[in-house]
């Protein structure tokens, strides 16, 4: 949903002298190129997506499910490629009822991964990141209540050599002086169900 911006009354005329003359300039730009060079010169979807800092979250691609430190399952996690690769969409669906979802990408004007999570209890995160040492490493703040201080947030997600991931999340009330573990969950891929008479 957009936002509508109110723009005082002085200014209106100025935005729409604005927007004539940037449409006058690409008018004529347009004329003076040859036929084709425009569909050419914009990028196919997908193609500006191929570049080896949007592939570092690949590992979590798949259906997986997701065990805490005893081996119980305690949800199912999927994470599949959306807009022609250039973001990974999660779903999320725990036993105990929660659902998320998030929606990650890498933010090349700002040289690092972003993660905007929601879930069914209200929860909202904005976490942002990189890759660091062996794993993906995302981190933020959630939005205090009037009077207490944030509780910052961190989250991991570490390929582990057998083909599964661990994902570690782990929150600070004291500023990152100290952490406590909120999740700790180990993936593994759900067996893929072949009906007979169909492919794989």
């Amino acid at each position: 949903m957009q936002r509508r911006t109110l723009v005082p009354r002085r200014w209106r005329s100025l935005e729409v002298a604005g927007a004539a003359a940037s449409a006058c300039a690409l008018g004529a730009l347009l004329a003076v190129l040859p036929a084709g060079a425009a569909d050419e010169a914009a990028p196919k979807p997908g193609q500006a997506c191929e570049s080896k800092p949007r592939r570092q979250f690949d590992f979590w691609l798949g259906d997986w499910d997701v065990r805490d430190p005893t081996g119980k399952i305690v949800g199912r996690n999927r994470i599949t490629r959306v807009h022609g690769g250039c973001a990974l969409e999660e779903q999320w669906s725990g036993n105990g009822g929660v659902t998320g979802s998030s929606l990650n990408a890498w933010d090349a004007e700002r040289d690092r991964w972003h993660q905007t999570w929601v879930d069914n209890t209200g929860g909202l995160l904005h976490l942002d990141g990189g890759w660091k040492d062996d794993r993906m490493v995302l981190s933020g703040q959630d939005a205090p209540a009037p009077g207490t201080p944030p509780t910052l947030q961190r989250i991991s997600w570490q390929p582990l050599p057998d083909g599964r991931v661990r994902q570690l999340w782990e929150v600070s009330k004291d500023a990152g002086r100290t952490w406590t573990t909120a999740f700790d969950g180990t993936y593994s891929r759900r067996p893929v169900t072949v009906v007979p008479g169909t492919l794989p």
